[in-house]
């Protein structure tokens, strides 16, 4: 899917004075220098959170940097590479990027300002942990050319940090790497221009599947169990209201249904066929393959539910609404208590759950019907939240929070955690140009 620059995937349009979409690093620079406007920084548009669309300003595209160079366990990439691009030309060479977000027309650019992390974060994490090196342009035309290790230049204090999957705000801590002062700070403190990101080699094989189940308890227990399994890269949830919700494409008597994919050995579904009977699961109803073939297969069940969702919301005639929220492990089966309790009540049979349960990280897709329904579920964002943050969580996990959820950030930090934020973007971007209503609501 393709967006225009005043608009994202979140759905939301904004206005700019200006739209800019300079050639290379020289022309940016030029820009930066010769502008006293406020600036909004546009990656490919897949945001879910509305950080790329403009409130008035000049907007910059990074379209244009396109470099992209593949060595021995290491990419060079520039801003508006798409991760589509970056995966097909790490993998002529038998490497692979590790994040894996879901939408692949992503520019590497945006996905390292949000810290973004995907299905396989359950093995490998999150970007951050694969940045190597950052050129990065300030608002007044200076570029930073950082490489992991160099230490920030300035003192700051330890803001506590979730107990859980995370991505909000800027992540301080006395003696911090430099590199790691950007990565996430969703293009308010400088502009990502170029990248070093770290490669792996392809494993010698892997094994997907997805695996169907009679009831939820026996799903969650088989999920607790497997997360302990050597050489999981995926561990994903699918609910029962979501199996419906694709049940024409994909029939199934099951009530719940988890999605794996791992680094395959000599043993590994000989494992598995012990795994499934242990857990009861519906083994006739699941399935499991090795090939580019299947693993196809297996995505285009993975985003038949977003896809299903956003085309059901478009009739209804309202936005579909998405959470990314996270929390401590222990405390996975709380939180999906307590999204069903307080969904029932306000949008029975128009939400289902599914997501990055191997970090429990679950994500709450809701297609209300009516607008009353619409509202109740806006209602209860906040609330989820919080829910959230008292069990030691996060109110943003890997989209970050943009304009949409910048409100939800006094949810997870105290007032002097944020103005040590605000003292980091003031050495930086004094007169707050770049990124206006981006995580900072105000």
């Amino acid at each position: 899917m393709s967006w225009g620059y005043l608009e994202d995937a979140s759905g939301l349009s904004g206005h700019a004075d200006r739209i800019c979409v300079p050639r290379d690093e020289a022309e940016l620079v030029e820009l930066l220098r010769n502008s006293q406007a406020a600036i909004t920084i546009a990656g490919g548009g897949s945001g879910v959170t509305a950080g790329r669309v403009p409130q008035g300003g000049w907007l910059v595209s990074m379209e244009k940097f396109r470099r992209l160079e593949i060595g021995a366990g290491v990419a060079t990439v520039g801003a508006g590479v798409t991760l589509q691009d970056l995966h097909a030309a790490a993998k002529a060479t038998g490497q692979f990027y590790p994040p894996d977000p879901t939408e692949t027309l992503a520019f590497v650019g945006g996905t390292i300002a949000c810290n973004s992390s995907g299905s396989r974060s359950f093995l490998y994490g999150a970007t951050r942990r694969w940045v190597r090196r950052l050129r990065v342009a300030l608002v007044d035309g200076t570029v930073l050319d950082l490489r992991r290790g160099q230490p920030i230049p300035f003192d700051v204090p330890l803001v506590p940090q979730p107990r859980a999957k995370h991505s909000c705000g800027y992540a301080l801590a006395p003696g911090m790497d430099f590199v790691d002062l950007f990565i996430g700070s969703e293009g308010t403190l400088g502009l990502i221009l170029e990248a070093e990101l770290a490669l792996l080699p392809n494993p010698p094989g892997l094994l997907n599947g997805v695996v169907m189940f009679a009831t939820d308890d026996a799903c969650q227990e088989a999920l607790e169990a497997w997360r302990a399994v050597p050489g999981l890269r995926m561990l994903e949830y699918v609910d029962e209201a979501g199996l419906r919700l694709i049940a024409a494409r994909y029939p199934t008597e099951a009530r719940a249904a988890l999605i794996i994919e791992q680094i395959a050995e000599s043993d590994t579904v000989e494992a598995w066929t012990r795994r499934l009977a242990e857990a009861h699961a519906l083994e006739s109803q699941s399935w499991f393959g090795t090939t580019d073939a299947d693993r196809e297969r297996f995505r285009q069940f993975r985003h038949a539910l977003p896809e299903t969702a956003l085309a059901l919301s478009k009739r209804h005639g309202h936005p579909t609404l998405l959470t990314d929220f996270s929390v401590p492990i222990p405390r996975h089966r709380e939180m999906l208590a307590f999204y069903r309790q307080q969904l029932d009540a306000v949008m029975p049979g128009e939400y289902c759950i599914i997501g990055h349960v191997g970090d429990a990280h679950a994500h709450v897709l809701m297609m209300p019907s009516s607008q009353a329904r619409y509202d109740a579920g806006v209602a209860l964002l906040p609330h989820f939240a919080a829910q959230a943050v008292s069990f030691g969580g996060s109110v943003a996990a890997e989209h970050g929070l943009g304009k949409t959820k910048a409100k939800l950030l006094a949810l997870q930090y105290r007032a002097q955690d944020i103005e040590a934020m605000l003292a980091v973007k003031r050495r930086f971007d004094p007169d707050h140009r770049l990124g206006r209503g981006t995580l900072f609501a105000a």
